[in-house]
């Protein structure tokens, strides 16, 4: 497919063969539109009324912004009454949405992040919506235990980027394109048609506020990092930290790199067996971060292997560039 296509032709091309295509196509599409619509309102912004706290905290606890609110609602408006989604669940909802009794059901389990990286809105940051699709292959409507799949179970994966330019990054399993959002067609076009992660890299992405808190792999891996080439792993390392995941996993897909959100002392402390979401941030991302040639790790396990066991849990994420993944895995292995 050549640069300049549309996401639909895109998208008819490379699922004329894949069961269920049209559906899937459709879904895709309702997708797409709601990610032009908040495109628009990450934009405009404070023009838009959309920017500060809306007073109220989530399932997980943190304080949500307005448009957290209204980027889960505006998912919802637009994929709800389409007959191809059987449920929904996102970051901002205690439990899964079911499709109401009024419209159709359809096969697929849509779990998503509406805002990722929403501290950043206020000081016109990058933000970004992450989604991940699933099966559902029951004639009952489905229940909170349908969404617990594991990410090799992801049927598509993907994200939207909201920063200078607005993009949406998926995959179908068989690679990984990037389509810019043009404005003036109001429509996504393929700019980025195979996205891969180099295999080495001299850039990691990491949360340093949390340094005294990390545990002896992280802390070894960063200090190896930070000692340059005179340290252990012989090369100059630069850091890189959006504040948002969607920013930091497009810059390694765009240049190579690693991204890390591991599991700390504070995080123990508090009972959390890590920060990111496994279902609809660590699971989508881990995904796309494989098809594109990297690696998406914990520490002790494969991401994309682990039995989920609720719709809001945590896991430790380490993903980006093979050489450096396997590097922090090798630095966890020798402190077990």
């Amino acid at each position: 497919m050549q640069h300049g296509a549309t996401l639909d032709e895109f998208l008819a091309e490379h699922m004329a063969s894949m069961p269920q295509a049209t559906e899937l196509h459709g879904l895709l599409g309702d997708i797409a539109k709601a990610c032009i619509d908040l495109s628009d309102l990450v934009r405009r912004g404070e023009l838009a009324g959309v920017l500060g706290a809306a007073g109220q905290e989530n399932v997980q606890g943190e304080e949500q912004k307005k448009l957290d609110v209204i980027a889960n609602d505006v998912f919802i408006e637009l994929t709800e009454g389409t007959g191809r989604l059987a449920g929904l669940a996102s970051e901002e909802m205690d439990n899964h949405y079911p499709i109401p009794e009024q419209h159709k059901r359809g096969r697929y389990l849509l779990t998503f992040d509406p805002l990722d990286g929403s501290s950043n809105i206020d000081v016109n940051g990058s933000t970004g919506t992450i989604f991940s699709i699933t099966e559902h292959d029951k004639d009952d409507a489905p229940v909170d235990a349908d969404f617990l799949q594991t990410g090799r179970q992801q049927v598509c994966a993907g994200y939207c980027l909201y920063s200078s330019a607005s993009m949406l990054v998926l995959t179908l399993g068989n690679g990984v394109a990037g389509f810019t959002l043009d404005n003036k067609r109001n429509e996504f076009v393929l700019t980025h048609p195979n996205m891969s992660v180099p295999a080495t890299t001299n850039e990691f992405a990491i949360n340093a506020a949390y340094s005294e808190h990390w545990q002896a792999p992280v802390k070894q891996y960063i200090a190896h990092c930070v000692a340059g080439k005179s340290g252990p792993i012989g090369k100059a390392f630069n850091m890189r930290w959006a504040g948002s995941m969607v920013g930091d996993i497009h810059r390694i897909l765009c240049r190579g790199g690693i991204f890390m959100y591991p599991l700390d002392e504070r995080m123990i402390k508090d009972g959390k067996a890590g920060k990111l979401r496994l279902l609809y941030e660590a699971n989508p991302m881990g995904m796309l971060i494989e098809q594109a040639g990297g690696m998406a790790h914990t520490g002790l396990e494969p991401i994309l292997d682990i039995s989920p066991d609720n719709l809001h849990q945590r896991v430790p994420v380490l993903m980006g560039s093979k050489e450096e993944v396997q590097r922090v895995v090798d630095y966890h292995a020798a402190h077990t």
